[in-house]
């Protein structure tokens, strides 16, 4: 296929939620209508999962949650459907927020019982900031949920975005009995507890069809038409354009652990999902059809395979065609690299790939020449923009506790914080290291992880920091001497840049005032500001 037609025949897409809304679950059924996978993994209740295919990590296993970025690639539709799978708890919304960049359009699953909760909010907030599109799956319909119409009303209200119901439900916990697809004008009847792919439903494109009747009861069936004719009386015809600039998100039904109204969502993705886009850099927008090969990293995970020791960079192709053996310009470290492994996943399996295309999303091995946020070109020097590394909002100083494993640990925190679920900061004289994180879950991983895939025993103490800043100056005079004077605040994060950590927020303030000549900035991304 030309590169016209390629880039056609992709979608790229995410799926994020609050935890426990279901994300993991809804990612397993996708699976199954793409024939990825033949069973999801079973789903002991809504916190504890076993053998779920996306959630590969030991600790994910063993929590019920998870905490890494998956990625996935399937047939689906006469579509390449890449899918990435992103941890759901708060304290790893960085590495969301990221994978929020690699993506096209998003599907956010929201708890029927619970509606839109805080971290639905935040992840909103980031899809807004790229008009990314989004599509929502009100998920649990057979649990004793809020009314459907209530919402739909919050979802607009608390996520600033218009609505428009694509599907909807006949009843809802006792008395749910299925879904009817506005979409394609049919309706599908619940069977709980059916696990494996739904059959075909029934189509019924006139409500007024007596057969509605006989599948769904009489007082069913005419609340559904009473609640179809609100609907089509209140909300606007869907406008996929207008989805497409993420003004508008089509909302649908169901229950992903019964594996019921799924079908409908990948359906209509399918249909009105967005092709791969362009992505800013700092030397203006690539477009997806330019011939020339570029794109950018996301995500560094370290120990996919633990037996291997292996680590693997996440490259999402923006432009032109990437081919295995081919060498590619790294821009940060002016060097040409060649590639002879680069792989696809369905999550922690991998498959070799001899050419990726944009949209796709690709795996590289890395021995330790990738930093999140770096691109990789056909010769080209630009750099993608919009991939920051956020100030954390703990710190936590990192002990060794076995001085035998000392070059272990610090090879460990080292290829874990390069995988941008913490930062590491340096302090002199000692060589002290200070993790920062949001979360404290990210701190328990982190020492499971050490201990478990580099054999290094830590423990985090406690110290008082508010945030971590970047500096800058046009007088670098000003800059030394602030350095030495507040030396016993000044840290270093892992490129070797000065970082301020303020001991409070009136710290921070006073010294902004106090120090006007100097920036202090709360993203990595203070390079280009400079620039």
């Amino acid at each position: 296929m030309a590169l016209h037609d390629e880039i056609e025949h992709r979608r790229t897409f995410a799926i994020i939620s609050h935890p426990d809304a279901g994300k993991t679950t809804l990612t397993e059924k996708f699976l199954l209508y793409g024939g990825a996978i033949q069973t999801a993994g079973a789903v002991k209740s809504n916190k504890i999962r076993r053998g779920a295919t996306s959630d590969f990590m030991e600790i994910e296993r063993q929590r019920g949650i998870s905490v890494s970025t998956s990625v996935m690639t399937f047939d689906y539709g006469g579509k390449l459907i890449n899918l990435l799978d992103t941890p759901g708890h708060r304290d790893f919304a960085e590495d969301t927020y990221r994978t929020l960049t690699a993506v096209d359009s998003v599907v956010l699953v929201i708890d029927c019982v619970k509606g839109v909760e805080a971290q639905t909010e935040r992840l909103m907030e980031v899809c807004r900031m790229r008009n990314t599109p989004v599509i929502v799956f009100i998920n649990k319909l057979d649990l004793e949920g809020r009314d459907p119409f209530e919402l739909l009303d919050e979802l607009e209200e608390k996520l600033s975005i218009k609505v428009r119901p694509m599907s909807w439900p006949v009843g809802i916990g006792a008395t749910f009995q299925g879904v009817y697809d506005l979409y394609s004008r049919s309706l599908r009847l619940f069977d709980p507890g059916k696990t494996k792919v739904e059959s075909n439903s029934e189509r019924i494109e006139d409500l007024s069809d007596a057969r509605l009747d006989e599948g769904i009861g009489t007082d069913a069936a005419g609340q559904l038409r009473a609640d179809i004719d609100l609907i089509e009386g209140v909300y606007d015809p869907l406008n996929i354009q207008a989805y497409r600039e993420g003004r508008i998100a089509p909302v649908f039904f169901g229950s992903a652990f019964n594996n019921f109204g799924v079908k409908e969502v990948l359906n209509a993705f399918v249909d009105i999902a967005p092709s791969p886009g362009p992505r800013p850099t700092d030397h203006g927008e690539v477009a997806p059809d330019d011939p020339k090969f570029s794109g950018f990293v996301f995500k560094i995970h370290a120990n996919l395979d633990p037996n291997h020791r292996d680590r693997i960079a996440f490259l999402r192709i923006c432009s032109g065609r990437f081919q295995r053996n081919t060498y590619y310009h790294h821009v940060r470290l002016d060097k040409e690299m060649r590639f002879s492994t680069p792989t696809n996943f369905l999550a922690a399996q991998k498959t070799i790939v001899e050419e990726a295309w944009p949209g796709d999303v690709i795996g590289l091995f890395d021995t330790g020449n990738f930093k999140i946020g770096d691109t990789l070109t056909d010769g080209a020097d630009f750099t993608f923009r919009g991939i920051p590394a956020f100030s954390p909002e703990l710190f936590r100083e990192l002990v060794n506790l076995d001085p035998m494993k000392t070059k272990q640990l610090d090879k460990g925190i080292r290829q874990l914080t390069d995988e941008g679920v913490a930062q590491l900061f340096t302090q002199q004289p000692g060589n002290k290291k200070v993790v920062g994180c949001v979360g404290e879950l990210q701190f328990e991983v982190i020492s499971y992880r050490l201990e478990h895939e580099y054999g290094a025993k830590c423990a985090f103490q406690q110290i008082a920091a508010h945030k971590a800043c970047w500096m800058t100056s046009t007088d670098e005079g000003v800059l030394d001497q602030f350095i030495r004077v507040k030396a016993q605040q000044i840290v270093q994060d892992k490129d070797g840049n000065p970082v301020f950590m303020a001991p409070s927020s009136y710290m921070l303030d006073l010294e902004r005032r106090n120090n006007p000549e100097i920036t202090f900035h709360t993203t990595s991304e203070f390079k280009t500001a400079v620039a």
